[in-house]
């Protein structure tokens, strides 16, 4: 890896952050506050939330097995994922390399932050080359994005070709783990101490089942994080999320429990979608959803939709013609979802 210094872009490593009043008092004693223009009534919804969020990246870092002060917390992963743009790479100069397919917010956040972005093309089973991935980098390239398990393929990337981006690329690597929790590979946050190149995404829409409180999480060296709460909006995450977090946190056998049922029933699922006539493959996958390619996805989907079903056409995604990716849902829903494309082979 090069010197942190020389990957920053110079402006943001000159750069003094905001300090909200917040920032210059964190004591917990006092009983009066008349410094950050707040209104005094409607507690306790009138006063700004903890803008490092500690209490609960306390929690977290317990849950995660990740020190508080490696964990940053943003709303959504796309806050990280752009946060590593604007920390990173110099619009108009600097390049970002990654995989295709995969999700679609690291090229979006490219173009917002006018950032060049490589695909470099996975092979027909979406598995990674890193010696591919590694020959579309030049002395411009700072960043290079992994999803594993992927997304729309669900599949895990073959971690020894992940370590091996990791040990011969001199910029970052972010190894997005949004779905980890439904795999069996050893997440990646785990090797930190190994890696001070590599930034892991999590995030609590997944198996959290928290969506709409849009929480997520990075995961990188103590001097990473620095940077991104550097450059963060004062108070990124709200009060209210904050609070679901953290009530959520307190809930981990039953996550457990949604995991597990999620995995079974993807099994059964898949396995029933197979049989289905107008089914050419199911892809692996390590993730709560798969991807299927079928005859006709156009025809199938608009069916679905006219029957209350949606599900999602990546048929116009690069390596995914005529491919469906389908979420698990409980097992009413994919009783469902499973009844309604059996009416469709016999219309």
């Amino acid at each position: 890896m090069k010197p942190l210094q020389d990957l920053v872009r110079p402006n943001i490593w000159k750069l003094k952050p905001y300090s909200s009043a917040r920032d210059e008092y964190k004591g917990v004693s006092a009983s009066v506050f008349l410094d950050a223009n707040e209104n005094p009534f409607n507690q306790p919804y009138n006063r700004y939330p903890d803008p490092l969020q500690t209490e609960l990246k306390e929690q977290v870092a317990r849950m995660k097995r990740v020190r508080p002060e490696h964990i940053f917390l943003g709303n959504g992963s796309d806050e990280a994922i752009d946060l590593v743009f604007r920390v990173f790479c110099r619009p108009g100069v600097d390049n970002v390399v990654a995989i295709a397919p995969t999700y679609g917010m690291y090229e979006v956040c490219a173009d917002i932050n006018d950032v060049s972005y490589r695909s470099v093309l996975l092979n027909e089973r979406f598995e990674l080359s890193a010696d591919a991935l590694l020959a579309a980098v030049d002395d411009r390239t700072k960043v290079i994005f992994l999803c594993s398990p992927n997304n729309p393929t669900g599949n895990d990337l073959e971690r020894k070709e992940i370590e091996t981006v990791l040990n011969n690329f001199s910029g970052m690597v972010v190894v997005d783990e949004a779905y980890s929790d439904f795999s069996q590979q050893r997440p990646f946050r785990e090797e930190l101490g190994k890696y001070p190149n590599l930034i892991v995404l999590n995030t609590f829409s997944k198996a959290w089942g928290c969506a709409g409180i849009r929480l997520g999480m990075a995961f990188a060296s103590r001097p990473v994080i620095e940077l991104f709460n550097k450059v963060k909006y004062p108070y990124n995450i709200n009060q209210l999320t904050q609070q679901q977090a953290s009530e959520m946190l307190r809930k981990q056998m039953n996550v457990n429990q949604w995991v597990s049922v999620l995995n079974t029933e993807r099994g059964h699922v898949m396995a029933s979608f197979a049989e289905l006539p107008f089914c050419r493959k199911v892809y692996p996958t390590s993730a709560n959803f798969f991807l299927a390619k079928v005859e006709g996805a156009d025809r199938i989907y608009e069916y679905l939709v006219e029957n209350g079903i949606i599900v999602r056409n990546r048929s116009r995604v690069v390596l995914c013609g005529d491919c469906l990716r389908i979420t698990i849902g409980t097992p009413d829903e994919n009783c469902k979802l499973l009844g309604a494309l059996r009416r469709y082979t016999k219309a």
